[in-house]
This record gives structure tokens, C-alpha cells and sequence, in this order.
């Protein structure tokens, strides 16, 4: 395959970049500053929040694009370039529809917040690895009235697509629904999408398609992988995602996106 007009590598961070421990390798960190030597982009694109993204990554946090919450925001530094709110009426409505799923845990996404009124401590300790800014509250419904909402996620322990997308599937027509993990459903703008966010990022540094690389492993990167002259699945990705990548590469315990770096930059030194 031709890497040579690569000026743009965008990667999902759980199940892609981190490694099952929740870590970035040290080997991705050299390869990074080869990609800046060779003027290629980075960005990161998750469905965590923000402030938990760039702790993963902080220590070239300023010099690359976040993609978070699905696509609901997009910012270089401390500059934010996109954002797409939910509207608060729908927000309103599906709270106590979700409260009413045995088992499911909601977290309503704001901007360097989120909020939970779960009292599972299980999930609470969970949670916080996803959520590094966050409030506890007791009544979400407060929140959801005062405060703009980017997405609404919600964590089931057992499967996400069997016991939570099934109850509010009928909503898809006026919220973007998202299996982003075994156990994740996120709710969002119909705009907020990895794939718009990437558009964005791509008119910004006026780079095209065809020159976008993109590393994914779920459900919420097909639309980033649509927006890639060229795109990895990783070993461990959902059997969809496999189908819709061009490619497939190891998994992200075996170093998936490191491998594909270091041929990009060998190709690009050409």
C-alpha cells in the first residue's frame, strides 16, 4: 500500500491505541515525533471526555487534534473548534426512560464535566478511568435543565447492545444512537459523529480524504473510517468494522497502530 500522501493519522483510543491496561506505549510516543519531523497530523478520536483523552496523551497534548464524546466536540489545545449540543428537551425526556433499564448507569457530557447520579460504587470506580472530570449529583434531571449536555453515555456491566440500545432504538430518528463499547450506548446530536468531527479537522488543516489515515476497532469509528483514503481495523475489532476497513492490522495488545506507523514513516521518508 502507498503512504506517501498521508498528512493526517487519526486514532480511537480504547480497544486501538490503549492497550487493554488503558495505556499508550512509550514506542507510540517515539513514533509521534517522527510524524511531526515528516509534517504528518495527529488526532486523537474517542467517545471519552476530553480531559480524559489528553491525560492519556499529555505529554504532546497541545500539539495534536481531540476528537470527544463521539464526535460532540473537536479541539486543538485549548481551543475548541466544533461542538454540537443535545437538545435539552430530548435530554429531558430520556433521562427517566433510562433510569427505568435495570442495570444501566447514565452519564450526562458536558464541557470539562460530567455528572452521574448512579450509586454504584462499582461503577463509579469504573467509570472514573473514562471520566476524569465529574460531579455527583442527585438528580440528573437538574442538570440536564441548567447546564448544555454534548452526549448522554450509559455503561452496562453485562452487554450494551442487548439490554440498553434495544429499549431506546425507537429514539434513533431524533438522536444519534451509538454502541461505542461492549458495554457503552452513547446519545447524541445526529451531527455529533467521529466522522463530522474528522471533516472539520480536515478543512482546518486543509488536508483531504486521500490524504487521512484512520485506526478504529468499534461501532462509533465508521464514520471516520468513511472520511480515510485509507483505514485499519485492529485484530481485536468488532467483525462490522473488519468488513468496512480497508485493512486489518494486529491488535491493540500486540501494537496494531505502531506497526502501521513505522511502515507510514519508513514511507514517508522516501
Amino acid at each position: 500500500m502507498d503512504f506517501s500522501n498521508i498528512k493526517l493519522v487519526v486514532s480511537d483510543m480504547d480497544g486501538t491505541l490503549l492497550n487493554s491496561k488503558g495505556k499508550v506505549s512509550n514506542l507510540f510516543f517515539e513514533l509521534f515525533q517522527k510524524l511531526q519531523d515528516n509534517n504528518i497530523h495527529f488526532c486523537a478520536a474517542s467517545g471519552r471526555q476530553h480531559n480524559s483523552i489528553v491525560s492519556k496523551l499529555a505529554s504532546i497534548k497541545d500539539l495534536i487534534y481531540v476528537i470527544a464524546e463521539n464526535g460532540g466536540i473537536v479541539k486543538k489545545g485549548d481551543e475548541m473548534l466544533v461542538s454540537y449540543f443535545l437538545n435539552p428537551k430530548k435530554v429531558q425526556k430520556l433521562i427517566p426512560i433510562l433510569r427505568g433499564i435495570s442495570g444501566a448507569n447514565m452519564v450526562l457530557c458536558a464541557d470539562n464535566s460530567a455528572y452521574i447520579e448512579s450509586k454504584d460504587e462499582r461503577f463509579i470506580e469504573l467509570f472514573q478511568e473514562y471520566y476524569h472530570s465529574f460531579q455527583k449529583v442527585d438528580d440528573l434531571m437538574k442538570i440536564a435543565k441548567t447546564i448544555p449536555i454534548f452526549k448522554i453515555a450509559i455503561y452496562h456491566f453485562d452487554s450494551s447492545e442487548k439490554y440498553i440500545f434495544p429499549i431506546i432504538q425507537d429514539f434513533k430518528n431524533k438522536v444519534l444512537l451509538k454502541i461505542s463499547g461492549q458495554h457503552w450506548v452513547d446519545i447524541s446530536d445526529e451531527k455529533a459523529n467521529k466522522g463530522n468531527a474528522l471533516k472539520a479537522v480536515q478543512k482546518q488543516l486543509q488536508i483531504s480524504k486521500e490524504q487521512t489515515l484512520v485506526f478504529g476497532d468499534y461501532h462509533n469509528d465508521i464514520e471516520m473510517i468513511q472520511e480515510a483514503g485509507i483505514s485499519f481495523a485492529m485484530k481485536n475489532a468488532h467483525e462490522e468494522i473488519k468488513k468496512i476497513a480497508n485493512f486489518t492490522t494486529e491488535s491493540n495488545d500486540d501494537f496494531g497502530v505502531e506497526i502501521v506507523l513505522k511502515k507510514l514513516i519508513t514511507g514517508a521518508k522516501k
